[in-house]
């Protein structure tokens, strides 16, 4: 009996909740840490990344307007998928990066506790950086925080569950792109700082 062929996986893109293949039909070979071969991945064009670009920003006006509750579940349900795919994730780091199987098991399950981590922040932050500011005046002066725009954001260390720069991304490698959270204002007096940062301030009475 002959022996089986592997069926070699191809990685592609994911861009608004669609896993296209790269606008160029280009490739790049995926290497274990013995050189051997693991799978293909699509290799990102300019195009690509301004259609990630759009496609984060078309999504901030619906992840901001959803309750802080919603944002939650959102973020513990791809929790609960990684936990769920574990064994896979530990297969896959151990065969690209050569590390031990605990090794390997120790990121995956840091990854999974980092999206619990803020899962459990989503409804909570907001008490705990939010606050009434003392004035002196017939009005209340209140400090709040809403998602107002999308980041990129990337780890430079070798975690492959938890994402790594650009130059060493890998196909299983999680990359971010969240909405930043700057104070916000129901009626601005003045911007605090280049950071987006804002006073607000509500009548009510003294």
């Amino acid at each position: 009996m002959s022996k089986r062929l592997a069926v070699p996986k191809t990685y592609k893109l994911a861009i608004g909740g669609a896993f296209p293949r790269s606008e160029s039909g280009r490739t790049y070979e995926v290497l274990s840490a013995k050189g051997t071969f693991l799978a293909n991945a699509a290799k990102g064009s300019r195009k690509d990344a301004r259609d990630a670009v759009v496609a984060a920003r078309a999504a901030v006006k619906g992840w901001s307007g959803a309750t802080a509750y919603n944002r939650g579940q959102v973020l513990y349900r791809v929790a609960e998928v990684l936990e769920g795919r574990r064994a896979q994730f530990i297969d896959e780091i151990v065969a690209q990066e050569g590390v031990s199987s605990a090794a390997a098991g120790a990121q995956v399950d840091e990854a999974v506790d980092l999206w619990v981590w803020y899962a459990g922040w989503c409804d909570k932050y907001a008490q705990v950086a939010g606050n009434a500011n003392p004035v002196s005046g017939p009005y209340f002066n209140i400090s709040f925080r809403n998602p107002l725009a999308s980041l990129r954001l990337s780890r430079r260390r070798t975690l492959r569950c938890l994402g790594s720069s650009p130059s060493s991304l890998r196909p299983w490698s999680l990359v971010t792109l969240s909405s930043c959270s700057p104070v916000n204002s129901i009626r601005s007096l003045r911007s605090a700082s280049p950071r987006c940062s804002r006073r607000a301030t509500c009548q009510g009475e003294s």
